[in-house]
């Protein structure tokens, strides 16, 4: 049948198949831990969500925004920068596809490496496409969703007469939410571009894989709940010594 030779000319191994799902378990079971740890203790991104309404309570003050225009452009040109970087990045990965046997080649020359088959190097040519894939769609998302906050900025009301920006609470919560949630997009596309580096290293041994993807979870638990940018964010000089 069809399949069972597709799975033959693959010639997986026990250790690929539990790289490769270690690697997609991490990905998924860290998202949603994140998610729910960020619901108890603070976060990079919490954090930042408190400075993005009050980045728009000044806003609400000002007679001139062109601060705020600007700083809005600036952010978008960061999600433009890795959208088309990540675009630059699948085009050169689908030009790989049709020159397989070359990267075996190449692969099959460097130290520590396991041969694979055809088959298989497609296949993680494949998972690459795919999360630099998913990486575009979050790139490409917040910067839409920064281009809203444009607007919402063009369009809010004039400074309170009083100077009581909070009359406008409704006003200030909406653009700071959608800002968050440009945040939340880029986040998540920057986190696919960590992942991204723990699969490429499966080219090279299942094993490098399984190690990667253990340090990549450790390096975005400790960026996002303990590092120094985290203290200094929160106004705590005396973080514990780690990675900032």
């Amino acid at each position: 049948m069809p399949v069972s030779r597709f799975l033959a000319e693959l010639s997986l191994t026990w250790l690929d198949i539990a790289a490769s799902l270690f690697f997609v378990l991490s990905w998924a079971g860290y998202a949603l831990f994140a998610e729910w740890r960020a619901k108890s203790v603070p976060t990079l991104h919490s954090t930042m969500d408190n400075f993005r309404r009050e980045w728009m309570v000044r806003m609400i003050g000002r007679d001139n925004r062109m601060v705020d225009v600007n700083i809005m452009r600036n952010l978008t040109r960061s999600s433009q920068f890795f959208a088309s970087t990540t675009m630059l990045v699948l085009g050169a990965l689908i030009a790989l596809l049709g020159y397989v046997q070359q990267a075996m080649e190449v692969v099959s020359g460097l130290p520590f490496t396991v041969k694979a088959s055809q088959r298989l190097l497609e296949i993680k040519i494949v998972l690459l496409v795919l999360i630099f894939v998913y990486a575009f769609f979050k790139f490409s998302w917040a910067i839409r969703q920064l281009g809203f906050c444009s607007t919402l900025v063009g369009a809010a009301p004039k400074p309170p007469k009083d100077e009581n920006a909070e009359q406008y609470a409704a006003d200030i919560n909406r653009i700071a939410l959608v800002t968050s949630y440009a945040g939340t997009n880029f986040n998540h596309g920057l986190r696919a571009y960590y992942f991204a580096l723990a699969a490429m290293t499966w080219f090279l041994h299942p094993y490098l894989m399984l190690i990667a993807t253990a340090w990549v979870v450790y390096i975005l638990y400790h960026r996002e709940f303990e590092s120094k940018t985290l203290y200094a964010l929160l106004g705590n000089d005396t973080s514990p010594q780690i990675k900032t």
